[in-house]
C-alpha cells in the first residue's frame, strides 16, 4: 500500500521561506505525477504546484515565482520550496501522487487505473 509521508511545516513570519518534503513509501514503481495541494478551513483543496515526468511544472497563479516544486531523481521523494510567504499561504498542505496500476480493488484495468494517493497533511501559518 503506498504512503505518502510528508514533513517541514511550521509557523514562521511574512517573508520568510520553508520547504515540504513528502516521500512516497509502499511501491518500487515511480509515483506520477507528484505534486502538493492545500486547504484551508471551509474551503476546498486547491493545486499548488505539481511536477510530472517529461513535462513542465504546473503551478497555481498564487505561488508562482515564489514556490519551487522539485523531486529526487530516481526516487519518489518530492520537495516544495517555499519563499516570501505571505499570511495568505496559511494552509494544511497535502501531498499528492498518481501511480498507474492495472490492478485496483481486486478489478483488472487492461488500460490501467491512475489511483491517487494523499499524504496526512502539515500544517504552515504564515503570520504578518
Amino acid at each position: 500500500q503506498v504512503q505518502l509521508v510528508e514533513s517541514g511545516g511550521g509557523s514562521v513570519r511574512a517573508g520568510e521561506s520553508l520547504t515540504l518534503s513528502c516521500e512516497g513509501n509502499g511501491t518500487a514503481r515511480t509515483l506520477d505525477p507528484m505534486g502538493w495541494y492545500r486547504q484551508v478551513p471551509g474551503k476546498q483543496r486547491e493545486l499548488v504546484a505539481e511536477t510530472k515526468s517529461g513535462g513542465v511544472p504546473v503551478y497555481s497563479d498564487s505561488v508562482k515565482g515564489r514556490f519551487t516544486i522539485s523531486r529526487e531523481r530516481g526516487k519518489n521523494i518530492a520537495f516544495l520550496q517555499m519563499s516570501s510567504l505571505k499570511p495568505e499561504d496559511t494552509a494544511a498542505y497535502y501531498c499528492h501522487a498518481n501511480l498507474l496500476l492495472t490492478y485496483y480493488r481486486g478489478k483488472y484495468y487492461p488500460e490501467g487505473y491512475e489511483a491517487d494517493y494523499w499524504g496526512q497533511g502539515t500544517p504552515v501559518t504564515v503570520s504578518s
